[in-house]
């Protein structure tokens, strides 16, 4: 409940998780069915870099900010999704906007399409209904993110992902993601899941990843970015587990990864993963 989003908005973990979330956006959109997107961990929505809290911190200079030379070709057409979606949430709210994950889900959808915002800090809550509420096509819940992980799927259109990404504020929360990403994938075997953490503690991360690998009955992807050497205090590196992937997703990451870690490392060292776990495609 203390985490605030807006202190870190934009940084080098922001940039990997929004990368692969605009394109799986994307790759819903490529079917004509509709399809639901739900971020069980919603925050605000979107935050200006040029307020106090982005500020104070200036995380998003190491992250995002360092975007703006391009990449060579190949890797601009997989970062196109990303970028016009924050190009259009800018157009939108400001130059100095950028957006969360509720606001990159609200510029991929189609009238067809839902989006689902869950967030328990009441403040922040209360903040993103008034921003999305109006838009017939996304509800916003007060709701803690793992109730909402179960109660809120299977969702009626059947096609969709969910995104969950805690704020790794009380022990035990790697375990958990585990754990509960693991039942909610065989509560929705058809879902496209999201799942964030954060790399300080290789060996709590490993031991997670393990578990996931033996009990998964769906392919997933295995998805890292360090931006420095490993450190259990401090933030280096950053991950996703994505299940049943869009069947680019690996071979967009080979390309994708690599070029990241070269832009975003502190120093002279930076590293990706890109692995497949749980049962085979």
């Amino acid at each position: 409940m203390n985490y605030r989003h807006a202190f870190h908005a934009g940084n080098f973990a922001d940039v990997l998780k929004h990368l692969v979330l605009a394109r799986v956006l994307a790759h819903l959109r490529g079917k004509p069915t509709g399809f639901r997107a739900i971020d069980a961990f919603a925050g605000l929505g979107f935050y200006d870099l040029a307020g106090d809290e982005a500020g104070r911190t200036g995380e998003w200079e190491a992250g995002w900010g360092l975007l703006d030379e391009p990449f060579p070709k190949e890797i601009e057409t997989l970062l196109a999704p990303y970028r016009a979606a924050v190009a259009a949430v800018q157009a939108r709210h400001g130059a100095t906007t950028y957006p969360g994950s509720p606001a990159l889900i609200r510029e991929a959808l189609r009238p067809m399409d839902q989006g689902v915002f869950v967030e328990l800090h009441p403040v922040d809550a209360a903040i993103l209904r008034e921003r999305y509420n109006a838009d017939p096509r996304t509800k916003v819940m007060h709701l803690d993110g793992w109730t909402a992980l179960n109660s809120l799927i299977p969702p009626p259109e059947r096609r969709g992902l969910v995104l969950i990404d805690p704020p790794y504020e009380v022990p035990g929360e790697f375990d958990r993601l585990g754990s509960r990403l693991a039942k909610a994938v065989a509560r929705w075997p058809t879902g496209i899941f999201l799942a964030w953490y954060p790399i300080k503690d290789i060996a709590v991360l490993e031991r997670m990843i393990a578990g996931l690998d033996a009990v998964l009955k769906r392919p997933a992807l295995r998805l890292d970015l360090m931006i420095d050497r490993p450190d259990a205090l401090r933030l280096t590196g950053t991950g996703l587990v994505v299940v049943n992937p869009p069947w680019t997703l690996a071979d967009d990451a080979s390309l994708f990864l690599p070029a990241l870690a070269e832009r975003l490392a502190l120093g002279d060292y930076g590293a990706f993963r890109c692995e497949a776990i749980g049962a085979p495609a």
